[in-house]
């Protein structure tokens, strides 16, 4: 559905089998232990995935976001919190190239494998409003000092790259931000806090606190105040769809285990297998149609972006909602036709149930998307 190009299929058969041979086998264990997905990870690195969409002239693999999309689907449809964490890399890795001129050793790194990224925008103090930080960064001596305490970040503590959105020194407005790169070892970066969530455990989205975190001019990775354009126009694109993908894997997977219970659980008086149930296979007839519907909607937003039109916009707004809403009704079925076998952890079915919640309220939310697309209908602005 995806309509892949011979070498972009090749690359996601590529992922396909990392997927299969070095996600999957873990998956069941980092949702055990809330584990990050190490193993996951340096398989992907190993194998190039974290230069996917850096360009061939910086050793990266140089794919679009429709091949990103792709593989995102399939990792997804083993790990939900890998394929989170991956997409939270290809959100960093968009800001990067969009300051290439000062990202360049980045970026090197990250396609040889050895640098991941993430974003840090979230604040307790502006919740889902990730748009407006409430910290700001101060002048001194010629640099810029970042303190902040930032929530929900994946991947916090493992990524080597971190995007931080803070109001610029001058800011007279909640949207006049500015993003930095900072890096792992910088001083003053701290995890503050573990992350116990009931769905993705993995994805180590813990908060974080940056205390008189030093950066140069060669760190803004957006001009002063205008963080909100790298986020709308750069960002946000990738999320949106990387969120669909994933979501769209999650409902994929909770298919095939549904299939895969009606085809092999027996009734013993009768010794025969689930599937002659009319109900219970018109339910899985309706969770094949609804991942499909979702899957095109993607392709159609991918589309969009590549020939972009006056829709564009809004079919970005709406993409993260139509495919996240669409795998919590799928999960949701998935249970029910699971009974208590899928209540009782069978074939993996509760666990996609609690990881489909996740993006749903991941900012911005599936409300703040409805309420983006209703202003847009309406023609209002949508800040």
């Amino acid at each position: 559905m995806y309509r892949l190009t011979e070498e972009q299929q090749r690359i996601v058969s590529e992922a396909t089998a990392i997927a299969v041979a070095d996600i999957g086998p873990y998956a069941v264990q980092v949702d055990r232990d809330g584990a990050f997905p190490e193993h996951a990870v340096a398989a992907l690195a190993k194998a190039g995935f974290l230069g996917l969409t850096i360009p061939a002239a910086q050793g990266g693999r140089g794919q679009s976001l429709r091949t990103g999309a792709a593989v995102l689907d399939v990792i997804a449809q083993r790990c939900s919190s890998t394929a989170m964490v991956y997409l939270m890399h290809l959100c960093g890795i968009a800001c990067y190239l969009a300051a290439a001129d000062k990202t360049d050793t980045d970026l090197r790194a990250a396609a040889q494998g050895r640098h991941l990224s993430t974003l840090a925008f979230s604040e307790t103090g502006s919740r889902s409003h990730f748009c407006a930080p409430v910290s700001r960064a101060i002048t001194r001596n010629g640099h810029e000092l970042l303190n902040a305490h930032k929530s929900f970040v994946t991947s916090a503590g493992h990524a080597d790259g971190y995007v931080v959105s803070t109001l610029a020194p001058a800011a007279t407005q909640p949207l006049e931000s500015t993003l930095y790169l900072v890096r792992r070892g910088d001083q003053g970066v701290t995890v503050s806090g573990a992350w116990h969530g009931v769905g993705m455990r993995g994805n180590a989205s813990a908060p974080m606190t940056l205390e008189n975190v030093e950066v140069g001019g060669d760190r803004a990775l957006s001009a002063p105040g205008k963080g909100l354009d790298m986020m709308l126009g750069v960002a946000l694109p990738v999320f949106q769809v990387g969120s669909a993908a994933v979501a769209v894997g999650i409902a994929e997977a909770a298919v095939q285990a549904t299939i895969r219970h009606l085809t092999h659980a027996r009734l013993e008086d009768t010794n025969a297998t689930l599937s002659p149930l009319p109900t219970l296979r018109a339910r899985v007839a309706q969770m094949r149609v609804e991942t499909a519907r979702a899957r095109a909607h993607l392709n159609a937003v991918l589309d969009s972006l590549e020939r972009p039109g006056p829709e564009t916009q809004l079919l970005v707004l709406e993409v993260k909602a139509a495919a996240t809403e669409a795998a919590v009704s799928v999960t949701e079925t998935a249970m029910r036709t699971g009974g208590g076998a899928a209540f009782g952890g069978a074939h993996g079915i509760e666990r996609l149930f609690r990881d489909a919640r996740a993006p749903v309220i991941m900012a911005p939310t599936t409300d703040q998307a409805y309420d983006f697309i209703g202003r847009a209908l309406c023609g209002l602005e949508l800040f």
